[in-house]
This record gives C-alpha cells, structure tokens and sequence, in this order.
C-alpha cells in the first residue's frame, strides 16, 4: 500500500480507521486540516450508506433482485463506475461476485475476524453459469440487479471514494490535498512544491520504492497479501476471478498503478491480480505506469514508473 514518506501525524496530515484500513488526508496549508477531514469523513459516510454489503440498512443491501430500484447519486455514481470497470477490463473487475466472496467467509468486515474468528468449515465453491456485470441494469439512478446476482463494489468503490473525497477537499477548500484509503490514493490541487512523493510497500519486509507524483496523480495498490483470512484449512483472499469464483493465483504479491485518477489505476491493478501472468503484456500493450511484485519478490515495471528523481 503506498505510505506518505516522512509525514508523521503533524498539522499538515490527520489519520484515522475506516473500513477495516487506514484513512489519511494531508492538505498543503495546515489551517485547512480540520475543515478537510471533516468533508471527507461526511463523504466516506455517504458513501458507506451508499454500498456497504456489510451494512444490512445500506442502499445496496436494500436492492431486491428483478425490482426497478430508484437510488440516491452518490450509489448511482459509484455503481456506473464499476460497471464501466467490469466493461474496461472485459468482466475482469466484476462488481457481481457479493456470493462468491460470502461464500468464502468474506461476510462482514475484516477486522471483525480478529475477534470472532472465521468459518471452521471448508467452504467449496463451484463454477456455475450466471448472471455478470452485463446483465446489471442502470438508467440514470434507477436499477434492476439480475435474480441470483448479489452486488459487492468493493474492487472499485474505496478506490472512487478517494478520488471524490480528494477533489471535494480541493475545490471546497483551495488547497492542495492527498487522501489516501489503505492502498488507494488520489491527489488535488497543488502538490507541495511540485510533486507528492510516497512510498510504495505493502508491509515492512516487502520491497519498497519510493516514488513521486505530480499534481493530480494518484496510485493504488491491489495486493494478494492483504485482506486475507483462513477459510476451512485453506489461505484465502479477497480478489477473486470471476471465471472460477475462487480467490485469483498469487502469480503477483501486490500490483500497483499510476494514473490519472484513482478509480482508473485499481481498475488496471485488480485486473492485472485476475489475468495473472498474462497481465504483464497486458499492461505493456495498454501503456500502463506499473510495478509488480511477483511471488518470488521480484520487482517489475511497466510505463514510465515515477521514480522519486522527478519522472511522470
């Protein structure tokens, strides 16, 4: 996940837990600090209402399959960019897997099994023909999901909500800012100096790299090392290839992308976990700033990586 290099909790940074991760926003002016966590955690609390499959009152857990539902913005927002996700990456990214990963135990918040354990039992979860991402219907806000289809937009939505949160905070408040939620990072406004710089590690004995930002950029992180669990007798974790409804080959620890927008780059790095070896020529054919970490612990990159020394 990336880490603000050398920014301790000062007036510049406020942090705190959200969503089972780490929640950070630093702002270039620390006058603005208070005011800019306050707009992002009303934004993240909007955005929990909105799609927490974990949250039996959330607006996403209130769908009924085969009913025409009308939603607030904020769900039809956050839903149409998982769809254009699923779309970009060929059904790769697929915001229809909630069945799959309850399946595994994937059924409340992570940070709930440190105290409550997790399933004792094997869960065996078998390929089956169904309804996908495609059969997903969205009209401006009013959406049908397919029978035996259980929405879960947890591959896209912290990753929008960082974008959203990070553009709220610089247009409010006119001020440079960076939000980052566990592994995604969005940045606007003016960067300190001229760019952010972070370091990128997903855990103290993993291989980091830092790397610089412009204004505007942002990065995520999609790991097969974090948000794992035991299911039965058996490892898991929670990016799950939708062709097999299983957790996806640890072909890469972490996979981590630079782009434009939050939301695009853990689009491309989810869908590189999924693809697995073949997201290598993938990424080289889209041109994809990248870094991947293969299970050996090898380091590879893609595009022009920003490297701390002031590349894009």
């Amino acid at each position: 996940m990336p880490l603000l290099e050398q920014l301790p909790v000062t007036e510049h940074v406020a942090q705190w837990e959200v969503w089972g991760t780490t929640a950070r926003v630093v702002v270039t002016d620390p006058a603005a600090l208070a005011a800019a966590r306050a707009l992002v955690v009303s934004e993240l609390e909007r955005v929990d209402a909105a799609c927490n499959r974990f949250r039996a009152d959330s607006e996403l857990s209130r769908l009924r399959p085969g009913v025409e539902t009308e939603v607030s913005r904020t769900l039809a927002e956050l839903l149409a960019a998982a769809l254009e996700a699923a779309e970009r990456t060929g059904g790769d990214v697929d915001p229809t897997l909630g069945d799959a990963v309850s399946a595994l135990g994937y059924d409340r918040d992570l940070a709930e099994f440190q105290t409550s354990g997790v399933p004792a039992v094997p869960v065996k979860v078998v390929t089956r023909d169904r309804p996908d991402w495609r059969q997903v219907r969205l009209r401006r806000r009013r959406v049908v999901v397919p029978h035996g289809v259980r929405l879960d937009l947890g591959a896209t939505a912290k990753a929008a909500a960082a974008d959203r949160c990070a553009a709220l905070v610089a247009q409010r408040l006119r001020v440079g800012v960076l939000v980052a939620l566990g592994g995604d990072l969005a940045t606007a406004g003016p960067a300190p100096g001229t760019r952010w710089t972070v370091l990128v590690q997903d855990g103290v004995d993993e291989p980091a790299d830092l790397v610089t930002l412009p204004p505007g950029g942002a990065l995520a992180t999609s790991s097969t090392l974090s948000r794992r669990w035991r299911c039965g007798t058996r490892l898991v974790h929670h990016v799950l290839d939708p062709r097999t409804l299983l957790p996806a080959d640890p072909v890469w620890r972490t996979v981590s992308v630079a782009a434009g927008s939050c939301l695009e780059a853990n689009t491309a790095s989810t869908a590189a976990l999924v693809r697995g070896r073949a997201a290598l020529p993938w990424l080289h054919g889209a041109g994809t700033t990248a870094r991947l970490v293969s299970a050996d612990g090898d380091v590879l990159l893609t595009g022009r990586w920003p490297g701390a020394g002031g590349a894009p």
